[in-house]
């Protein structure tokens, strides 16, 4: 029996030992791979690269060597990320036509791996075309792929094969109440384009076409995208972003919206859901009033209380008065309340509409257990005097079972106004809230004022413990020059 026990105990030893030179093999082999950041090492990408180069030429010899190579990079990040903040490093990527050169997604990848990131956001929805082979696409949108011997490419499909392939999480990202030029050009579209009470329509706010924002109440609207994204899901991404997820962004005096013509309500179906918030007759009748005029008067008033004179206090949703204000009171003395009491009801259904249309896009997602996330500004929701943002971004209403995703792009020359921007998001957000965001610039280098992304990552390493990740935008800022080829097919063998 003893020599039994001493037989097993020496074995476990054995095994023991094993472990620990395997891990500590294993450990070493990722910190000469890696550096501290998780960027693969400039000798590791320079190898990597020149047998792509040499596989993409026909070295089936070459072709082993770099499939056992990238096989080796994508674990040892995989191990780095395990045990460095962030857990989650995500980049934003736009893909074009030319992407469907030999070889280019696997550059593109190869680059994404070699800068430490586990998960990459592919835009496949964006200036009113969408990533989807003409072949294949039965959208309301043209393809982003076009052109003689590559519109049966189906570049989506590649990216995820090829990203999943290195072990990255693969997203599709997406506009979303911003439909783009091309859907105007579909003559049964005309009425979803969404229009404020000045009668300006989104189409004439931006003069390159690609920000066309829709009447979020539209079903016609709502069906066709609703379409897309199941499209979309067809290709089983890890994930789904909903970016866009807004109204028109003003400048000038227009930034803030301060009166209801501002607003983008003046479509049919806007204003029949909003008409259908009235609870009586005077509240219907004032809500016509004011939506028509801008304001609501003492003989507006009068003349309400005059008709419906069985009734009480005007009401629609969400109006409540006290118990000893339901007697009618004189005009002079509801008017100031009741002006600005439409005029929260007015942004409240504008806001609503955003709400209902991300709810109706994230639904097929949902329903397959794919991951949904939003993507919105942190000041896009902000009430600024007696007026609001002009985006009228209510992601502080933004569910909580979704990823966030804020746009931490602000702007001082510092970290201090990016460090805000994050914490504005989390004082507001829900403590099971997945918050991811998103930062601007590049490795190593300052880019239009902005730190450094190492430093801004310093920055926020203190909320460490609230954030689930952080994602760069965008791979065009770290390879402008690549970007560059890629738009015009400038293809360089590097």
């Amino acid at each position: 029996m003893t020599t039994k026990i001493l037989f097993w105990q020496h074995l476990f030893v054995i095994l023991f030992a094993a472990v620990l030179l395997f891990s500590k093999n294993g450990n070493q082999q990722v910190k000469t791979i890696l550096n501290k950041y998780c960027h693969v090492v400039p000798e590791e990408v320079r190898t990597k690269r020149n047998l792509r180069i040499a596989t993409f030429k026909g070295d089936l010899h070459a072709q082993k060597r770099y499939l056992r190579l990238v096989q080796q990079h994508s674990q040892a990040v995989k191990e780095c990320r395990d045990h460095t903040w962030p857990q989650v490093q995500a980049i934003w990527l736009r893909l074009y036509p030319c992407d469907t050169q030999l070889g280019m997604i696997d550059k593109i990848m190869d680059r994404i791996i070699n800068k430490g990131y586990n998960q990459v956001y592919i835009e496949s929805f964006y200036n009113g075309r969408v990533l989807l082979p003409s072949t294949k696409n039965t959208t309301a949108w043209p393809s982003i792929v076009l052109g003689k011997d590559i519109e049966k490419v189906d570049l989506l499909s590649v990216a995820i094969q090829k990203g999943k392939k290195r072990g990255l999480k693969v997203y599709a990202w997406m506009f979303s109440t911003n439909f783009g030029y091309s859907y105007t050009q579909k003559k049964d579209r005309q009425g979803v384009i969404a229009r404020n009470g000045k009668g300006q329509t989104s189409l004439y706010m931006f003069d390159n076409g690609s920000q066309v924002f829709v009447d979020p109440y539209n079903q016609q609207a709502r069906t066709d995208y609703y379409n897309l994204v199941q499209q979309i899901l067809q290709y089983n991404p890890d994930g789904i972003l909903f970016d866009y997820i807004r109204y028109p962004r003003q400048t000038g005096s227009d930034s803030v919206s301060t009166k209801v013509t501002d607003l983008w309500l003046y479509t049919k179906a806007t204003q029949r859901v909003l008409f259908q918030r009235a609870k009586n007759n005077k509240g219907l009748e004032l809500i016509y009033r004011f939506l028509r005029k801008g304001y609501v008067t003492l003989a507006d008033i009068a003349y309400v209380n005059k008709l419906y004179f069985r009734e009480g206090e005007p009401m629609w949703q969400g109006r409540v008065v006290a118990q000893g204000k339901r007697v009618i009171q004189l005009p002079q003395n509801q008017q100031p309340q009741l002006q600005w009491e439409l005029w929260q009801l007015s942004v409240a259904h504008a806001m609503q509409g955003i709400i209902d249309f991300l709810s109706s896009a994230a639904y097929p997602a949902q329903q397959k257990g794919i991951m949904t996330g939003v993507v919105f500004f942190p000041d896009g929701n902000k009430r600024i005097g007696r007026g609001y943002d002009s985006r009228l971004q209510p992601w502080d209403r933004f569910p909580s079972n979704m990823e966030w995703h804020p746009m931490a792009y602000a702007n001082c020359g510092s970290n201090n106004c990016i460090i805000s921007e994050v914490q504005r998001v989390l004082s507001i957000a829900k403590s099971d809230t997945k918050i991811v965001p998103a930062l601007v610039g590049n490795w190593g280098t300052s880019i239009k004022n902005r730190p450094p992304l190492e430093l801004q990552m310093q920055a926020l390493r203190k909320f460490s413990t609230q954030l689930s990740g952080v994602s760069h935008f965008a791979y065009s800022w770290q390879y402008p020059d690549h970007d560059s080829e890629r738009k015009f097919c400038r293809k360089r063998n590097t």
